[in-house]
């Protein structure tokens, strides 16, 4: 069996869909959820499935001992980002090289970087007037958006898409693809 722990910081629907998608799987388990802030959903939407979450500080995050006691505690293989908004530590870099991975919605290289998350990627991407938009999974390094690209998957933007439109369209492949591609990565650990 191998372990995930998801890094959350908003509402969490992303990580339910992922904890869904391995509930009855008898290879990958969604052992842990960490998050650095106790008043999001994330919580109860994975407690309700029996996932235990817990939360960091800042300065836990940044030392990293604790964090890297909690992974070890579930006996994390992978760490997935789904959600979260911090920049990863360089404790957790060093512990789990090559095994944190990201999801950005927006096709990475244009779009990433400090400060592009969420709403206000989409909000850049319809103001750029680019034709199509989507998701990019990648591992994560030192940098922003600038870990190696594991899978990408597009949609149009068509006249009259909105950044609430197109969230919906970039929120529908993250559900699609993310927890396939999680699997994938698990099996060439």
């Amino acid at each position: 069996m191998k372990n995930v722990a998801i890094f959350a910081s908003g509402s969490g629907t992303n990580a339910e869909n992922i904890a869904r998608y391995f509930s009855k799987s008898e290879t990958v388990k969604v052992a842990v959820v960490l998050s650095n802030n106790k008043n999001v959903g994330v919580h109860a939407r994975v407690n309700n499935l029996g996932i235990p979450s817990f939360v960091f500080s800042r300065e836990e995050f940044v030392e990293g001992t604790p964090v890297l006691a909690k992974l070890a505690e579930y006996q994390a293989d992978l760490i997935v980002l789904a959600g979260f908004m911090n920049k990863i530590s360089d404790a957790l870099l060093k512990a789990y090289p090559g095994k944190i991975i990201n999801i950005h919605p927006a096709l990475l290289p244009k779009h990433g970087g400090k400060g592009m998350y969420g709403m206000h990627v989409h909000e850049a991407v319809v103001a750029a007037g680019d034709k199509e938009s989507g998701i990019t999974i990648h591992y994560i390094n030192e940098n922003y958006d600038e870990g190696d690209i594991i899978f990408q998957a597009k949609c149009d933007i068509v006249p009259g898409d909105t950044p609430e439109t197109l969230a919906t369209k970039v929120h529908a492949l993250e559900y699609e693809h993310f927890p396939r591609v999680i699997k994938d990565v698990l099996d060439n650990l």
